[in-house]
């Protein structure tokens, strides 16, 4: 945590790739690079767990935990997921999937720190979205926004039968989201939404 915001420099990059292995068996394990390859973050999600339990690391050592994400609900649709820094203890904010409305639009809302709605992040193409339901082949595009309708940050999948991969772009320094949010968002997609496939 160097910079003037507290954040690690890891959150304050402009390019996140998010890769997940599609044929893993237990839990999950995420790895996230920047644009020139460096592992920047290690997430894993704990296996046999009926309640989404994901945690953040600096790296595959696993000695620096940075962020949870966690639910208390079980296997639901429309669950919030609530995000802490674990340096700090503190709660970050959440995200709520849209539930029903997401079967054809894939949406989730951002939450502050005391549940105030502050943005949402939607795939950008109706048609997009439910193409990809039924062809994998079909790369998903994302947007976040602020609720006032700014855009802060892009995402996109790419097709890889064995390796679920998503790129995101966050083109401003200081997002009016807390950047540990996005990444939270990030982590998500790739997680939850890789497995749906």
């Amino acid at each position: 945590m160097t910079d003037g915001q507290g954040l690690n420099p890891a959150f304050t990059r402009n390019y996140y790739l998010f890769r997940r292995k599609v044929l893993k068996i237990f839990g999950g394990a995420f790895h996230i690079y920047d644009e020139h390859g460096q592992l920047l973050f290690y997430s894993k999600q704990k296996a046999f767990k009926l309640k989404e339990d994901f945690r953040i690391y600096s790296d595959e050592s696993m000695s620096q935990e940075l962020l949870t994400i966690k639910t208390p609900r079980i296997l639901d649709i429309g669950a919030t997921y609530y995000v802490d820094d674990a340096t700090t203890g503190g709660r970050v904010g959440a995200l709520r999937r849209r539930g029903l409305k997401s079967i054809i639009k894939d949406e989730w809302i951002f939450l502050s720190r005391d549940d105030k709605e502050i943005g949402k992040m939607t795939e950008t193409s109706v048609m997009g979205a439910i193409l990809s339901r039924f062809i994998n082949l079909i790369p998903q595009k994302y947007s976040i926004q602020t609720l006032d309708g700014v855009n802060i940050a892009a995402l996109k999948t790419h097709f890889n039968p064995f390796v679920h991969k998503i790129s995101m772009w966050i083109p401003e320094a200081e997002p009016a989201i807390d950047r540990r949010l996005v990444m939270a968002a990030g982590i998500m997609l790739v997680g939850i939404e890789g497995r749906q496939q």
